[in-house]
């Protein structure tokens, strides 16, 4: 099989290029991007000669549609709807199969804060998402949507413990990146950067769909906050999550669940932060005036923040995952729960946000180019991974050294 990777050079694209480099049934995997000079150096780092290096501005449809043409199926590892859409698009137009792992499920594009997304003329946003299924439908194409950890591994779980109950009444997914204990110290926030940090703020700030009483409501993220205490794979530490935009699709796919959420799990003291700043309008896209110039006050916060919370020498990262899933199971109320605590590889270098995201992409893009995964149009990750698919890919998850506790108790 032939395999594309779109961002191949960024975090999550080189762990991509580098679990599908040791699998003996690829035979070919194509890095783009626009700039060879870092395709190159992902190529050097992977150190395998299947990989095929593919400079390419992808906004250019018709050479990426040609592309697209010469692999199987394609991965995207993209942090903004501008480029994650314009792929799809041209994926879904040309019959080619993709995975995407940005959280948005793509049939109800998001609202706020758009990213630059190139719609089609004369379609609101949401009849545009219907065109983009119904054009994979049409051209017999797989889009995967939101494959990765968070979405992805929380979807596939939420999703199985669901279909292990009689009758499911609420799901709630607590997922996050964090710096380990060590490095949240040393910076501000307690946070650290494994992931596009200008994505994680609109995260922050834009209002979202959960389902409350039945009901899908708006609310706003960073609502509902939690504090938990994480007790397995030999850990004991007190974290924190708020509600966030992560898995959207469960709004669509899980319609009669009483109770849904997506919560990003972070540690004490990163949301009194973020309240701050939101407070002291630092957050806002809205230009400001400041002496003769104008100044995004956003974009001047991640000016001056960014380097400050990059990883320094010895610093690494963790993603946690704890969803629970309550509903009936023979007659008795029932708690099913997913646990995970993943750190860092050493060996490779590969952040846990970079193992946890791009492995499972990976994985699944493996899954639709061997036709373990047939649906067509756009599905959603716990639709596309059951039954005995799920099972195998926990099996890939453990080979990996990804381990997914699963406990079932009374509730």
């Amino acid at each position: 099989m032939k395999i594309l990777v779109f961002g191949g050079s960024g975090a999550i694209g080189r762990a991509v290029t580098y679990d599908l480099a040791g699998d003996g049934k690829v035979a070919q995997i194509g890095i783009v991007g626009r700039r060879r000079a870092a395709l190159t150096e992902t190529a050097r780092w992977v150190r395998s000669d299947k990989v095929k290096l593919h400079p390419l501005d992808i906004l250019d449809k018709p050479r990426t549609k040609s592309l697209m043409g010469k692999y199987d199926v394609g991965v995207i590892a993209l942090p903004d709807r501008r480029t994650s859409y314009r792929l799809i698009e041209s994926a879904v137009e040309a019959g080619f199969h993709i995975v995407d792992m940005l959280e948005e499920y793509h049939r109800r594009p998001d609202a706020y804060e758009i990213e630059g997304l190139i719609k089609k003329k004369n379609m609101t946003l949401n009849r545009y998402g219907d065109w983009i299924h119904e054009t994979a439908l049409k051209n017999g194409a797989t889009f995967l949507d939101g494959m990765g950890f968070a979405p992805g591994i929380s979807n596939v779980t939420v999703g199985e413990g669901i279909r292990k109950l009689d009758q499911a009444e609420s799901a709630v997914a607590r997922v996050g990146g964090i710096p380990d204990k060590e490095a949240a110290r040393k910076h501000p926030l307690r946070y650290m950067i494994t992931w596009a940090f200008e994505h994680v703020l609109r995260e922050y700030m834009v209002k979202l769909f959960v389902i409350k009483n039945g009901r899908v409501v708006e609310v706003e993220a960073l609502t509902d906050r939690e504090r938990f205490r994480f007790e397995k794979f030999g850990k004991n530490e007190e974290l924190v999550c708020a509600v966030t935009p992560g898995m959207p699709s469960f709004i669509f796919t899980r319609t009669g669940l009483k109770e849904f959420a997506e919560k990003t799990v972070r540690w004490p003291g990163h949301y009194e932060g973020v309240d701050t700043l939101k407070e002291c309008g630092l957050l806002d896209i809205e230009p400001v005036r400041h002496g003769a110039v104008k100044v995004v006050p956003r974009e001047f916060l991640l000016t001056l923040i960014r380097p400050r919370l990059k990883p320094r020498k010895g610093d690494t990262d963790v993603c946690v995952m704890y969803n629970t899933v309550l509903g009936t199971r023979g007659g008795r109320k029932t708690k099913i729960e997913y646990f995970m605590w993943d750190a860092a590889d050493p060996k490779t270098g590969l952040s846990s946000m970079a193992r946890v995201t791009g492995f499972p992409v990976a994985i699944s893009a493996r899954y639709i180019a061997s036709g373990d995964i047939k649906q067509r149009g756009i599905v959603a990750p716990e639709d596309a991974i059951s039954g005995a698919l799920y099972d195998r890919f926990m099996a890939d998850l453990k080979a990996r050294n990804i381990n997914i506790l699963e406990e079932i108790k009374p509730a």
